[in-house]
């Protein structure tokens, strides 16, 4: 059984149930955690993410967003560099401008027959094609404000290769009505055995990657490179994008503003990501407390 705890004021020291050695890696998600809501990086997150490193200790982002998404944080890396991304499809070298060190697809031919499923199972559902080149999305999807190049087209086209042959990192899809997590249930009853389905938006929008692909899979396997056990790592997410990452990590924390099944899947909890959850806890960790 799992010890719980939590934090409730910036001033209140997160709470563990015995002291743990120091870890070797911290790994991060972004939004709602490490980032505040308006999307920057306070100064006292930075300078506990340097004195984390300075200390020996690895710092990853582990994030939903793709690469070319991560300049909120690329000023911030330190010596690694690299990051996890579209929840573990790729690996990502921010000193390299994004360059992609290790890619998970998801397959064309699982990602048709999920948007086929979908479209009978769940009326009213529209879909984006995550590549690793760019996004493109089908007409009545919420456009990406921050993609003006993206292709607009029906799934179908967007994911023939010869439309594009780089590989699909995930698949997206949005409904304007359902509650989000009536969405993802659903969605996971109906296409579960042909990928994997999550969430990290307050709207119904699902993510959607190859079977198996997670955060928490990739980072097992990059920690596994560095021979670092779970054990060795300190988890921070928000998010039910997060909720396998938060179960693996020996010890992890759902930040205060978090989704209940992200709260009930880690092993602690700090405060919100305004209040500089994350870097309570580093320099608690720093600190030996």
């Amino acid at each position: 059984m799992r010890d719980t705890w939590r934090v409730t004021s910036a001033t209140e020291r997160p709470r563990t149930p015995a002291p743990r050695p120091r870890p070797r890696l911290i790994a991060t998600d972004l939004d709602g955690t490490l980032l505040r809501d308006d999307k920057t990086v306070s100064p006292r997150t930075v300078a506990a993410l340097a004195a984390a490193e300075e200390a020996g200790i690895e710092v990853f982002f582990v994030t939903g967003r793709p690469a070319r998404w991560m300049e909120v944080v690329s000023e911030h890396v330190h010596g690694h560099g690299l990051a996890i991304c579209a929840n573990g499809a790729a690996v990502v070298d921010l000193h390299a401008s994004g360059e992609l060190i290790h890619v998970r697809d998801l397959p064309r031919a699982d990602a048709l027959e999920v948007v086929r499923t979908l479209r009978a199972a769940v009326p009213g559902a529209t879909f984006a094609v995550e590549l690793t080149t760019g996004i493109h999305y089908e007409p009545e999807y919420p456009p990406f404000f921050l993609d003006p190049g993206a292709s607009i087209g029906a799934a179908e086209k967007l994911l023939d290769p010869e439309f594009a042959d780089a590989p699909v990192l995930k698949l997206l899809t949005h409904h304007p009505e359902m509650r989000p997590d009536d969405f993802l249930t659903l969605a996971r009853q109906a296409a579960g055995g042909l990928a994997s389905f999550t969430r990290s938006s307050p709207t119904a929008l699902l993510e959607i990657s190859g079977r198996g692909v997670s955060k928490a899979s990739t980072l097992a396997l990059c920690c596994e490179q560095r021979g670092i056990g779970p054990e060795e790592v300190v988890a921070f997410g928000d998010m039910p994008n997060d909720i396998e990452m938060l179960t693996w990590a020996g010890a992890s924390y759902a930040m205060g503003n978090a989704h209940p099944d992200a709260l009930a899947a880690a092993s602690g909890c700090t405060v919100g990501n305004n209040e500089d959850g994350v870097a309570v806890v580093i320099e608690e960790i720093l600190a030996g407390v």
